[in-house]
């Protein structure tokens, strides 16, 4: 090992055999090493959760944000569960009220007793590229029967006299996106979070202005614990302009 280094580790000149600088630099790194495997062994090796967390998000913004929110605590605590539960905005404020949920985000025009605001995106009609659905009266509306946004699009097509009909009403977001890919109808999402092929409607003012919404955090301080304002400091983090990334 010392032909190796290159570095002579072992004092030999006295009675007994002890360490020299260069010896005692590799004993510590080497107890660091025996430390750090038992750890990975420990991580790897044990599949028993410490503790849960449960939050949740509106599906429609789901992404972009989420995905590596989730990707980034699994990694840094892998002995966490954490749930993560999709529904619209008043049945996970009620989700909260009641305690069933760790954390929740919102999407609402302005922001609850005890919310914090990480976001205000503007509200947008969406539609299929090249689409023509927007341009039809009545217009076709495709949304989510308990979705906020829905007595939005509705009064603002009714103040600007444009006549529209529920084309899709469905629970299932899957079903009401693949109505709006197909230009079977238009829906309002907010700013830079919508899935697939749906891009924003370049209507040159036809269709009336939705003004905007607010992406609202509320965190149970009840439960507050060292793990879950990691999770709440990820969050914060992926709404601001530099993106999350995993560490190395």
């Amino acid at each position: 090992l010392e032909e190796s280094l290159g570095q002579t580790l072992l004092d030999r000149t006295g009675r007994t055999i002890g360490l020299t600088t260069a010896g005692e630099q590799l004993l510590s790194y080497g107890r660091k090493m025996m430390g750090l495997n038992d750890e990975v062994f420990s991580r790897m090796t044990d599949h028993v959760y410490q503790g849960s967390i449960v939050l949740g998000v509106p599906h429609d913004i789901v992404y972009p944000a989420i995905p590596k929110v989730l990707q980034i605590f699994h990694a840094e605590y892998p002995r966490m569960r954490l749930q993560l539960l999709s529904a619209a905005t008043f049945r996970l404020l009620d989700m909260f009220a009641e305690g069933r949920c760790d954390m929740i985000l919102t999407t609402e025009e302005g922001c609850g007793a005890g919310g914090e605001t990480l976001s205000q995106k503007d509200l947008l009609w969406f539609g299929a590229p090249g689409g023509t659905a927007w341009q039809r009266r009545p217009v076709p509306l495709a949304s989510d029967p308990i979705c906020s946004f829905r007595p939005i699009m509705m009064n603002a097509l009714d103040k600007a006299g444009i006549p529209w009909d529920v084309a899709v009403d469905s629970e299932s977001s899957r079903t009401v996106e693949a109505t709006v890919s197909a230009d079977l109808a238009i829906l309002a999402q907010l700013e830079d979070t919508a899935i697939g092929e749906l891009q924003p409607i370049q209507h040159g003012g036809a269709l009336p202005e939705l003004g905007s919404n607010c992406i609202n955090l509320y965190l149970n301080e009840a439960k507050s614990s060292e793990v879950l304002d990691a999770l709440a400091n990820l969050v914060r983090r992926s709404y601001q302009s530099t993106p999350l990334a995993l560490t190395a």
